[in-house]
């Protein structure tokens, strides 16, 4: 397996967008920027929601990888604020650089994570596509069918509305920093010597970030329904200020700041950009994997979400900005002084 230094499957937003320039006018998904949004022929009220995905190694337990692979992909239609999905079609490259044994296993227990994560969800996977390629890959396609009334199209921000995270940033770090112990180099070493992690912290960060990227954002969705935010995303490639540029060139509304005040981070991961590699993670641009939903919500709600969504799911969140008033334009920024903490936990 290649180094994963500063890995990110994602194409650059820049690349993505003069790639697709001579699609349509280039301005395709900038109201949905998560999903494909398609109304049926036959009912205008109905509409077609999809999205595809798929990832490279992660991480070591091929199981895992499988179940962080599915739930990645279920991650941007639990973004629109539903959460249901009718059906699932996997991507599948089966590995050439593997002997027949390691590929049967390997293979085998991928495509296990992927399908026990799917049947969590409620879904079911109906067909797919394979290939061999030198490097394993998972991930696939998934679709549901909507009325208005069970999706949420993110462009309703509003001046006033608290902006919520539901999981923590980090995890390109904590996959990293794994694979730096597991090699014993210089920047594991460098970061024993400065005391920033021991052995014991870079496994824990490891298993939060794990516990994290496997875990559904299914029951936030459902909530982000309930209480109709106005605007709503999942944190992955782009970083959490990439995703929220996104939002603010999706809005409907002119003359909005979409500042984060506060990061939430896995533990001392502000710690090895600053001293060992720097992701971006306190810039706002650090790749995530299956990152949480960032969810805009009227402030009399925020409490009452975070409140059940914690009670009733045992999922903590945080709020971590707030949509203010500019002269014009919409811009998403982070403030100079943003509040880095500690997300030593993720589940209750």
């Amino acid at each position: 397996m290649g180094s994963l230094d500063s890995l990110s499957c994602k194409v650059p937003q820049d690349q993505l967008f003069n790639y697709l320039k001579d699609i349509g006018d280039g301005s395709i998904g900038k109201e949905t920027p998560d999903c494909s949004v398609t109304k049926y022929y036959h009912d205008d009220s109905i509409n077609l929601v999809s999205t595809i995905d798929f990832f490279y190694p992660l991480v070591e337990d091929p199981y895992l990888q499988g179940r962080i692979g599915c739930a990645n992909v279920l991650s941007d239609i639990y973004a629109m604020g539903t959460a249901r999905v009718d059906h699932m079609l996997m991507v599948l490259a089966v590995s050439l650089d593997m002997d027949a044994k390691e590929r049967e296993v390997i293979t085998r227990e991928m495509i296990r994570g992927f399908n026990d994560t799917a049947e969590e969800a409620g879904t079911a996977i109906t067909g797919g596509q394979s290939i061999l390629n030198p490097w394993p890959i998972i991930g696939g396609v998934a679709n549901t069918v909507v009325k208005k009334d069970e999706f949420l199209v993110p462009n309703r921000a509003q001046v006033g509305d608290v902006i919520v995270l539901t999981k923590p940033l980090g995890t390109q770090i904590a996959v990293n920093l794994k694979e730096w112990k597991s090699k014993n180099n210089d920047k594991y070493k460098k970061a024993l010597k400065l005391r920033i992690v021991t052995s014991d912290d870079v496994e824990e960060i490891n298993k939060v970030a794990i516990h994290s990227m496997g875990k559904l954002n299914k029951n936030a969705a459902g909530l982000v329904n309930k209480y109709k935010s106005g605007a709503c995303t999942d944190v992955t490639g782009f970083g959490i200020l990439g995703h929220l540029e996104n939002l603010a060139e999706a809005q409907s509304s002119d003359g909005l700041e979409l500042r984060i005040n506060k990061l939430p981070v896995l533990k001392n991961s502000d710690k090895i950009e600053e001293s060992i590699m720097n992701f971006n993670l306190v810039k706002g641009y650090s790749a995530e994997t299956s990152g949480g939903l960032m969810a805009f919500l009227k402030e009399k709600d925020v409490k009452d979400f975070q409140n059940e969504l914690e009670v009733k799911y045992g999922e903590k969140s945080w709020v971590i900005g707030e949509v203010r008033e500019r002269k014009e334009g919409n811009k998403a920024t982070i403030a100079k002084d943003v509040e880095v903490i500690y997300a030593d936990s993720v589940f209750c």
